[in-house]
């Protein structure tokens, strides 16, 4: 049967460290934007964090399946912990660019700490539910992904709020006290092995995967890369900016975006039950939501561009965005782990948040530039044609069998 204890303990080691996260990012995007620097500038400040991720997922995944979930996991955990007390000591007197990249150095360790920990708890899942069980293992991903991301949102509008309330240095040592608790609380719970391969696993196995593995994990990098490209940089700045919109505003519109994103997702399974007949997704269910969302970005696009109200567009149109993007990511997040085998988890999993964290990368990158160049409405456009990439390779994944393991 599910092991719903540590499945409960991994969960809540992760909603922990996702409300410091969702807090971190905009604590950093709004003090900065405060400080003058542009959009370009502040996307930099994020680079090395999602450069890191990619590097992280590839090697924490194999250190994952040779050491144990368990040392990945609370490890990530340890690092958010320093790096938001790293933050804390940032001195407002310094130069600009010695702040730059002082804050692009503890980001990264931010990033290290977030793909650790996001690894270990997704290959978890796998893990604690056995084979057997395949079934609902698209309900148990949906729910900690849903949860993971509707606590993301809720870490940004404290972020706004502990910016407004507690200041910068304030609100970081506040954030790194209460994941103290977090790790000191489930730290000697969890069982040493779990995750852990029967057989050695070899480092040149790392780049070693399926042709399904690597489709779903380059479909990954556009569809994340698609939504970093607007939502990082470019959204906040333009209802910042050209709404006038405050921070508690920003934060809190962002935090509603992304709560309800994760709730989407927790239904996932219930949204999509008579679309796939009782059955559980597969290639083609990838491939048909990514083509709508990429229709839905353009339309967005063309909505922005000849200036129709920013309540339709873009605050109502994101929305809409978020639903279909949740449900795609959904499924995305079942399949990754149904084309796997248990004690491969740790490692396949690490490979695709690899993929995962090179498009919030690329994303991240092309959010400050673009924005800064063209604007909300180039970012939109250069979204649409990335999510339409996705789908253009979800094309090519099984469409008239069941992912493996899974049941009819």
């Amino acid at each position: 049967m599910t092991d719903l204890r540590n499945y409960t303990l991994v969960t809540a080691a992760y909603w922990g460290f996702t409300l410091t996260d969702g807090a971190l990012r905009m604590l950093v995007l709004l003090h900065f934007y405060d400080q003058g620097y542009s959009a370009v500038q502040i996307a930099f400040l994020f680079l090395l964090y999602e450069f890191c991720g990619v590097v992280t997922n590839l090697l924490g995944g194999w250190i994952g399946t040779r050491m144990g979930l368990k040392v990945t996991l609370f490890s990530g955990l340890a690092l958010q912990v320093f790096a938001l007390l790293s933050l804390a000591l940032l001195d407002p007197g310094w130069p600009a660019a010695w702040s730059v990249a002082y804050v692009m150095v503890a980001q990264a360790l931010s990033g290290i700490a977030k793909d650790l920990t996001k690894m270990s708890s997704k290959s978890a899942i796998k893990v604690l539910i056995p084979a057997e069980a395949e079934g609902v293992l698209f309900k148990w991903v949906a729910i900690l992904t849903g949860s993971k991301n509707a606590l993301k949102g809720a870490g940004f509008f404290i972020g706004g709020v502990l910016l407004t309330w507690l200041g910068f240095r304030g609100a970081l040592v506040a954030m790194a006290v209460g994941l103290l608790c977090v790790l000191i609380a489930t730290v000697i719970s969890l069982p040493g092995d779990m995750g852990r391969a029967r057989a050695k696993v070899q480092f040149s196995q790392i780049l070693s995967k399926s042709r399904e593995i690597n489709l779903l994990s380059a479909a990954r990098l556009f569809l994340f890369g698609s939504r970093d490209i607007w939502f990082v940089v470019g959204l906040p700045v333009f209802l910042s900016a050209s709404l006038g919109w405050s921070h508690s505003e920003v934060g809190g519109f962002l935090a509603i975006w992304v709560i309800g994103y994760g709730g989407v997702q927790a239904l996932a399974p219930k949204l999509l039950d008579s679309a796939l007949a009782g059955g559980t997704p597969r290639g083609g269910t990838a491939t048909t939501g990514a083509f709508l969302l990429a229709g839905l970005t353009a339309l967005i696009a063309i909505g922005v561009g000849l200036g129709l109200s920013p309540w339709v567009t873009v605050v109502s149109g994101l929305a809409l965005f978020g639903l279909v993007f949740a449900v795609n990511s959904s499924v995305h997040s079942y399949l990754i782990l149904a084309y796997t085998e248990s004690d491969q988890a740790a490692l396949n999993v690490g490979f695709y948040y690899m993929a995962n964290a090179l498009g919030r990368l690329i994303g991240t990158l092309l959010s400050g530039l673009v924005f800064q160049f063209g604007g909300l409405v180039a970012c939109l456009w250069v979204s649409a044609a990335f999510v339409a990439t996705a789908a253009l390779i979800s094309l090519r994944l099984p469409r008239g069998t069941m992912a493996k393991g899974a049941q009819p």
